[in-house]
């Protein structure tokens, strides 16, 4: 069966679910059966989620019997019969509120979420650093804990360390006093570790387990998984640490068939890892071994396993338990430390709409922002509470820059925005040249200045073009001019950035110039104001009337867009033929 199952029973439900088949046409199918009932029985236990043209209640009552856990149930969505509203009814935090969202971007109709954290755009402790890994050891707190945290009590986090999580509400405070904070948010792998009740009138505590230790294990032919796993699970135990904080088991490739240690690993729930010997040999270990060298090729397994399957996954790694020995069999146990981690975020040209999914996520995602101030107002709307907001003005583009990368390098998620695409004429750049290897990055496009600008005037971009900045402010302007008359000479058409300014009033005209010695007087030239914002203003003029008055009416929020020799307007929009002939 389908990843989504769609159900519906009136006319206008099953026109709408054709919709989404249609939009999802890899994901979703509509489940059949009579009665209705049955089809919804179906789409439950054999789906991974379920959208229902059904009323709420009618759903609920059906599924009732059904329902076991929410974090394995299917997510469930109900839309009504006039497609109003798109309702997360089962599952919300586990994947039935981003299928609200979903449905009604298809739809056009209005997402309803009624989850508390959701709907004051919160932090869903039930999936906090979820994408990290992260478990809950015990839900029970969950709930009062979230209510904490709604209520603005004062609520301790504490073992964060330089995990990349998403922002919590300023009551989550690290500087709260234990005694004084009503819960505790603690992130340890260790069994003792922060937040552990420790007596009487301790806060309420809900432990998160990242996955942050490799156990190394090394072992002779045939050693019984028993004795391995016993190894293991006594060194843990000893050193304090939390099995459920283990990602991975590593040892070298010559025992990826090793019996006893797969099956020691798999009855724990872990993965193995396995590494050359030679990639082995190579890490510097406190407890090497030349008769292990002779045996398998490296001085070390456990120890040296545990090291590089950790470093792996983030900026370094530490010994935390060194090597252990039985009978037949070594451990050893490494600490990762986590990459900070910056996401690059373009927010399109100004509209909402215009604003891509991922760019919305990686806002919410973010504990971080760090943006001009004018794009920082655009979406404070759309941060998690407790947010840290790092805005500046205008000019202050290496600031920004450094200040994301230094915030990624302390552990936190970062989100470094920017208008338009983040890599077109804006951070992405500067960013990335402070970035070193020890911050992860991810980028999200943008609709740029230039595409939204396009839209509105036509298709003058639909042949090969150019873009450049008319800004000299780090740019030579003889080098500018060199570009300018590149374009001109190779036909482009050509999209100027950062026109003309109240200080740079001249070379805009200077441009046009270069590029009329080589096309036509009438050759269309579109100028956008305010793309997709308040006050937006299109125009579609010439070559010509530009030259004579027309770059007055440009100004920095202006993108200047101008055709290549056989540009042409057509019913009033600018348009550059794709350059093929059709066959009709």
């Amino acid at each position: 069966m389908a990843d989504i199952g769609v159900i519906a029973v009136t006319a206008a439900g099953r026109a709408a679910a054709g919709r989404l088949v249609a939009a999802w046409p890899d994901e979703a199918e509509v489940v059949r059966a009579e009665p209705p009932a049955e089809a919804l029985r179906r789409a439950f236990t054999g789906s991974g989620a379920v959208v229902g043209f059904l009323a709420v209640g009618a759903t609920v009552r059906v599924l009732a019997p059904l329902l076991g856990d929410k974090s394995t149930d299917p997510p469930v969505v109900c839309v009504d019969e006039s497609l109003r509203f798109a309702v997360a009814v089962l599952g919300g935090h586990h994947g039935a509120n981003e299928l609200a969202h979903r449905v009604a971007a298809v739809l056009g109709c209005e997402p309803v979420v009624t989850t508390a954290s959701d709907s004051v755009a919160g932090t869903p402790l039930d999936s906090y650093g979820a994408d990290l890994g992260f478990t809950v050891a015990d839900p029970g707190p969950l709930a009062r804990v979230g209510a904490a945290l709604l209520s603005g009590e004062p609520v301790r986090l504490e073992g964060a360390g330089d995990w990349p999580l998403p922002a919590l509400p300023d009551s989550a405070d690290a500087a709260t006093p234990a005694a004084d904070a009503a819960a505790v948010i603690a992130v340890t792998d260790r069994t003792d570790g922060p937040g552990t009740p420790d007596g009487p009138g301790h806060p309420l505590t809900l432990v998160y387990r990242p996955p942050s230790l490799v156990v190394g294990v090394g072992s002779a032919r045939g050693a019984p998984a028993e004795e391995v796993g016993g190894l293991v699970d006594a060194a843990l135990a000893d050193a304090g640490l939390a099995p459920a904080s283990v990602r991975a088991v590593a040892t070298v490739d010559l025992k990826a068939d090793e019996a006893g240690i797969l099956a020691a690993a798999r009855d724990r729930g872990w993965d193995v890892v396995t590494r050359p010997a030679a990639e082995l040999a190579a890490v510097d270990v406190p407890n090497p071994s030349e008769v292990v060298r002779a045996e398998v090729g490296t001085p070390s397994v456990a120890e040296a396993a545990a090291l590089r399957t950790a470093a792996d996954a983030g900026r370094a790694a530490e010994l935390v338990v060194a090597k252990r020995k039985s009978a037949n069999a070594t451990v050893a146990i490494a600490r990762l430390r986590p990459r900070g981690r910056l996401a690059v975020v373009g927010l399109g040209p100004g509209a909402r709409d215009l604003t891509a999914p991922r760019a919305v996520a990686e806002l919410g995602r973010a504990s971080v922002v760090v943006g001009l101030d004018q794009y920082v107002d655009q979406v404070r709307d759309l941060l998690r509470p407790g947010t840290r907001v790092l805005d500046s003005g205008l000019g202050q583009e290496e600031e920004r820059a450094r200040s994301a990368v230094c915030a990624a390098r302390t552990g936190a998620a970062v989100a470094l925005i920017g208008s338009g695409d983040a890599g077109v004429y804006a951070m992405a750049s500067p960013a990335l040249d402070f970035a070193g290897a020890d911050i992860d990055v991810v980028g999200v496009p943008g609709i740029t200045a230039a595409a939204a600008a396009a839209n509105l005037l036509g298709a003058p971009l639909g042949h090969d073009h150019a873009y450049v900045s008319l800004s000299d402010l780090h740019t030579p302007w003889e080098a500018i001019e060199r570009r300018v008359r590149a374009a001109a000479e190779g036909d482009f058409a050509v999209c100027f950035y950062n026109p003309r300014s109240r200080r740079r009033d001249w070379q805009l005209a200077r441009a046009l110039e270069i590029l009329a010695e080589h096309r036509p007087p009438e050759t269309p030239v579109g100028h956008v104001r305010n793309a997709s914002r308040d006050g937006e203003r299109v125009r579609l003029t010439t070559l010509e009337d530009m030259l004579a008055g027309g770059v007055d009416e440009v100004d920095m929020f202006t993108v200047v867009l101008v055709g290549g020799s056989a540009s042409r307007a057509v019913a009033g929009r600018f348009v550059t033929p794709r350059g093929y002939r059709w066959k009709g």
